[in-house]
C-alpha cells in the first residue's frame, strides 16, 4: 500500500488504553451470551431444517464445533494481545499488509450490514405476525425499510451503549428461546411430538446428504457468530488473560446447547415442510404447540426485540468501522465527519444505511426469494473468511513471544479452523447459492474502490505538495 505515512485501522487500537476495566466474568459472561443469541435462531431454523430435513439440529452442533475450534483461536489472540480492533489487529499482527487489513477491517464491516439487513427483514416478518396482518411481500419490505430508517435515526442521536443495558436485552433474547424450548416440552411430554422426525434427513434430489449438511451448516453459522465482537472488550475487562477462556467458552456452550434444544423441539413439534416455509419459524412452533397459551401471542414481539438488537449493535459497529478507516486515511475522508452536536459519525452512518437500504430492496425483488437465508449465509460467508485468515494468524503469531502466560490454542486447532472456515467459504464444497457471493462480491468491490479512489487522491496529493 503506497500511502505507507498513514496508519492502518488498528494501530491506534494497539497502543495503551485507558479504557476502565468494568466488565468481570458475569458482565463478560452475559455480552457473549446476549452478542450471540439473535437473528440466526429466531429466523433461519426452519430455512436449516429445509436443507436437511428434521436433523436440523446436526448443522447447528457441527457449526457450534467449528466456532469453538475458531473461538480458541480467538482466546489465544486476545490473551496475548489484549487490545481492541480484533481480527484485523491479528491480521495486521501477523502480515503487517496494509491492504490485507483493510480487506478484512472492511469484510467485517460488510458482515455488520448484511446481518443487520436480515434482521430487518425477521423484524418485518414478525411484526406482520405479531398483528395477525396477512399483507404481501411488497408491505414487508416496506416495513423492513422503515425499520432500517428508524435505526438510522438512533444511530445518527447516538445511542449510549452501557453492560446494564446489555443485559436487560440478553435477558430479554433468552425468554424467548426459554418460552420456546418449555412450551414444546410440554407438547412432547403430552406425547403430540413425532420424534421420528429428529433423525430424518430430507434433502433436495440434487444434493447428497453430505453436501446438503455442508450447506445447512453454512447457513446455521450465522447463529454462532457474535462471540468474536466480544475481544473488542478485552481493553474493558479486568484480568483478561485470565477470565476470557473459561468465559467466551462458557458462552458458547450455553447457546450451543440452547440453539441444538430448540432445533430439536422445532422438528419434533412441526413438520418440516411448514417450519421451512415459516419466516417466523419459532412463532410457529410455540402457536403449534401450546395454541391457546396467552404467552404463545408475546414471541413475535420478543422476536423484534430480538432481531432489533442485533440490527442496531450491527449498523453501529459496521458505521464506527468506515469512519475509522476514513479517519486513517484509508478510505475518503467524509467517511469521518462527525456532526457537531450529537458528535456521531453521520457520514458513515448514512452511507452504511443506504447500503443496506439498497440490498434490503435488491434481495427483496424477487417474492420467492428467501431473503433473510440469503443475507445471512452472506453475513456467515463473509466472516468464516474472516476466521480462516485469523486461524492463520495464530500460526504467524507464534514466533511472537510475549511476556506472561496465556491461552494457547495448540498446534491442530487452529489449522483444523482454518480449513474447516475455507471449506464453508467455497461454493463447491458448502452448496452455497451463487447470490451470496454476488451479494459479498459487490460490497467488497464497493470498498475496493472507495480504497483505490483514496489511494489516488493521496498520491496526487503528495505530488503535488513541494518537497521542503
Amino acid at each position: 500500500m503506497a500511502q505507507t505515512s498513514h496508519p492502518s485501522p488498528t494501530e491506534e487500537s494497539s497502543t495503551h488504553s485507558d479504557l476502565k476495566q468494568v466488565m468481570g466474568p458475569g458482565l463478560l459472561l452475559l455480552f457473549i451470551i446476549g452478542d450471540i443469541l439473535g437473528t440466526g435462531v429466531y429466523a433461519l431454523t426452519g430455512q436449516v431444517a429445509g436443507e436437511v430435513g428434521g436433523a436440523a439440529w446436526l448443522p447447528f452442533a457441527i457449526a457450534f464445533v467449528v466456532a469453538l475450534i475458531t473461538a480458541c483461536s480467538y482466546l489465544e489472540l486476545v490473551t496475548k494481545y489484549p487490545q481492541a480492533a480484533g481480527a484485523a489487529l491479528y491480521v495486521h499482527k501477523a502480515f503487517g499488509k496494509h491492504v490485507l487489513t483493510f480487506l478484512v477491517c472492511f469484510t467485517v464491516m460488510c458482515s455488520g450490514i448484511t446481518s443487520a439487513s436480515a434482521a430487518s427483514r425477521a423484524f418485518a416478518a414478525n411484526l406482520t405476525t405479531g398483528f395477525g396482518l396477512d399483507v404481501g411481500n411488497g408491505v414487508i419490505l416496506l416495513i423492513a425499510l422503515a425499520f432500517m430508517l428508524l435505526v438510522l435515526a438512533v444511530n445518527l442521536r447516538g445511542v449510549g451503549e452501557s453492560v446494564k443495558a446489555n443485559i436487560v436485552l440478553t435477558a430479554v433474547e433468552l425468554s424467548g428461546l426459554l418460552l420456546v424450548i418449555f412450551i414444546s416440552l410440554y407438547f412432547i411430554a403430552g406425547g403430540n411430538a413425532d420424534f421420528s422426525r429428529v433423525v430424518a434427513f430430507e434433502t433436495a434430489a440434487d444434493k447428497s446428504v453430505f453436501l446438503a449438511v455442508s450447506t445447512a451448516t453454512s447457513l446455521a453459522f450465522f447463529a454462532m457468530v457474535g462471540f468474536e465482537d466480544s475481544v473488542n472488550m478485552a481493553e474493558e475487562t479486568k484480568e483478561p488473560s485470565r477470565i476470557f477462556p473459561r468465559i467466551m467458552l462458557t458462552g458458547l456452550g450455553v447457546t450451543g446447547l440452547i440453539y441444538i434444544l430448540i432445533s430439536i423441539c422445532a422438528v419434533a413439534v412441526v413438520p418440516v415442510g411448514q417450519l421451512a416455509e415459516s419466516e417466523t419459524p419459532l412463532t410457529l412452533v410455540v402457536q403449534t404447540a401450546a395454541p391457546g397459551f396467552p404467552m404463545s401471542d408475546l414471541l413475535p414481539f420478543i422476536s423484534m426485540f430480538a432481531v432489533a438488537n442485533s440490527a442496531l449493535i450491527n449498523m453501529l459497529m459496521a458505521s464506527r468501522l468506515l469512519y475509522g478507516m476514513g479517519k486513517q486515511g484509508v478510505l475518503p475522508a467524509f467517511l469521518a465527519k462527525v456532526n457537531p452536536t450529537r458528535r456521531t459519525p453521520h457520514a458513515a452512518i448514512v452511507f452504511t444505511t443506504v447500503i443496506a437500504l439498497a440490498l434490503i430492496t435488491y434481495v427483496s425483488l424477487d417474492p420467492e426469494s428467501p431473503v433473510v437465508a440469503l443475507l445471512g449465509g452472506t453475513t456467515s460467508l463473509l466472516l468464516l473468511a474472516v476466521f480462516a485468515g485469523v486461524n492463520v494468524a495464530v500460526l504467524v503469531l507464534r514466533k511472537d513471544k510475549v511476556p506472561g502466560k496465556h491461552f494457547r490454542a495448540g498446534p491442530v486447532l487452529p489449522v483444523i479452523g482454518a480449513i474447516t472456515s475455507l471449506y464453508l467459504v467455497l461454493p463447491w464444497s458448502s452448496g452455497r447459492p451463487a447470490g451470496q457471493y454476488q451479494i459479498a462480491g459487490v460490497l467488497l468491490a464497493i470498498g475496493v474502490l472507495l480504497w483505490v479512489v483514496t489511494w489516488l487522491a493521496r498520491r496526487r496529493e503528495n505530488a503535488t505538495t513541494p518537497q521542503g
